[in-house]
């Protein structure tokens, strides 16, 4: 016994739950779901398909709010700080993701972020409040240990799933922050986000709002050791990465890279599904030599040499008029290997296929054949 006597309001809630599930949200009681459940007279105001939350609009006011902090250089904590590549950066994530904005605007080719997983036990709600004094930010985030660690509840401060407000706290946490990587990435840039099980549902409505549904490209599953407790009901070994695209039409980025084509044109599916000969690794590789004057897809430009994507490119293909300048040896799985043949040996004029129709093949943006 834990010496309290009986809680009548939250023994009806419970029961509520159980009868009424749906009338809940983040553990309260949403009273026009209720009344929709209950009544005859059904009205949703302003139905729409949107995803909203309690404090949508704070977290608006957190990313629109501008930081007058600047990155200061730590050269006693550095290696080989005027030659390295590499940069490190050190501070609240949203102030620095501000800060970033002016110097590395569209230029970032890849993010990755492991955001809190909201469980429940992790710290993770900032007060985004950057107008203060540094003595008011000392005062605010409390002391510190040796390692640098708080010794005391400050700026961090637990989520618990206790809280009225538990998923949307991690929402309002998210946006602004994921609205401004997006920000950073380039036209072909491309954001891995690493979620679990607790908050993988909102974080993919999340990422359609800021990144565009249509942007989406995979959800992968990654194995983890996982949850091997024999108490547990389900043994969970799974986490996910979640892939979006800055914008879909340039992913995946075409191998075209010689700054003096004139035709930059984008990846479009289009031109993979149109094409006759599948390269792939499932097919015995082969080499094929495609000779000067095989058709293409590029006005001008260059496919550069390569030996990491399909198909494989030994010299480079200079293109010039939507015609190879060059004679080029590719090797790939090929699936039509003697109807291509056929047509390199009729001049590279079409040919007809088993089933009598006229085919005729052609090298796209992207180096398929």
């Amino acid at each position: 016994m834990d010496g309290k006597s009986l809680n009548i309001k939250e023994k009806k809630i419970n029961r509520l739950k159980e009868i009424i599930p749906e009338a809940f949200t983040e553990n309260k009681i949403d009273w026009e779901k209720m009344k929709a459940a209950l009544s005859d007279d059904i009205e949703f105001k302003n139905e729409r398909y949107v995803l909203n939350w309690a404090g949508k609009s704070d977290a608006f006011r957190a990313l629109q709010t501008p930081s007058t902090a600047t990155l200061a250089p730590c050269r006693e904590e550095s290696v080989d700080f005027d030659k390295t590549g590499n940069i490190f950066i050190e501070g609240e994530n949203l102030e620095v993701l501000k800060v970033l904005q002016k110097s590395y605007f569209g230029k970032i080719k890849m993010i990755y972020i492991d955001p809190p997983y909201n469980t429940g036990n992790d710290n993770f709600i900032y007060p985004d409040k950057f107008s203060e004094s540094k003595e008011e930010y000392l005062s605010r985030i409390g002391d510190k240990d040796e390692t640098g660690f708080m010794t005391r509840e400050g700026l961090f401060r637990r989520n618990s799933k206790d809280s009225g407000h538990y998923h949307s706290n991690w929402l309002s946490m998210m946006y602004p922050r994921l609205f401004l990587a997006r920000n950073l990435l380039r036209d072909d840039g491309v954001i891995f986000v690493s979620i679990d099980d607790n908050e993988v549902h909102n974080l993919r409505l999340l990422m359609n709002e800021v990144f565009g549904e249509e942007n989406f490209v995979a959800q992968f599953v990654w194995r983890t050791d996982g949850n091997f407790d024999n108490q547990a009901k389900i043994k969970n070994c799974h986490e996910y990465v979640m892939l979006y695209a800055k914008s879909e039409e340039y992913f995946p980025h075409p191998p075209v890279v010689d700054p003096n084509i004139s035709d930059k044109s984008k990846l479009h599916k289009e031109e993979i599904q149109n094409t006759i000969v599948k390269n792939g690794p499932k097919n015995p590789e082969s080499e094929v030599t495609l000779p000067k004057g095989f058709p293409t897809n590029l006005d001008n430009g260059k496919i550069l040499k390569r030996d990491n994507s399909w198909p494989r490119y030994f010299n480079d293909a200079i293109i010039k008029r939507n015609k190879l300048d060059n004679d080029v040896t590719v090797s790939s799985g090929w699936s039509s290997k003697d109807l291509l043949l056929e047509f390199i040996q009729n001049g590279l004029n079409p040919i007809q296929d088993n089933k009598g129709k006229e085919t005729t093949f052609v090298i796209s943006k992207t180096g398929a054949i």
